[in-house]
């Protein structure tokens, strides 16, 4: 499963560290993350805001799950 977290606090942190650890996620993304997160996920460069991005990346990367 391709999971998207949108976000770049502490609590999108403790979401990616505890969803990598989990046999259902094959690829995990942050956007836009933070320094943290990067070392557990792949950070992508998109605003929580910029929502036609959004939808890109979800379509480009199918991804199975966004947590906002």
């Amino acid at each position: 499963m391709t999971i998207l977290i949108l976000g770049s606090g502490g609590r999108e942190h403790t979401f990616a560290w505890k969803i990598s650890q989990s046999p259902l996620c094959d690829n995990l993304l942050v956007a836009p993350g933070n320094s943290g997160t990067a070392q557990i996920a792949q950070n992508i460069a998109i605003g929580v805001n910029d929502f036609d991005a959004i939808k890109s990346l979800v379509l480009e990367k199918k991804i199975d799950m966004v947590i906002v």
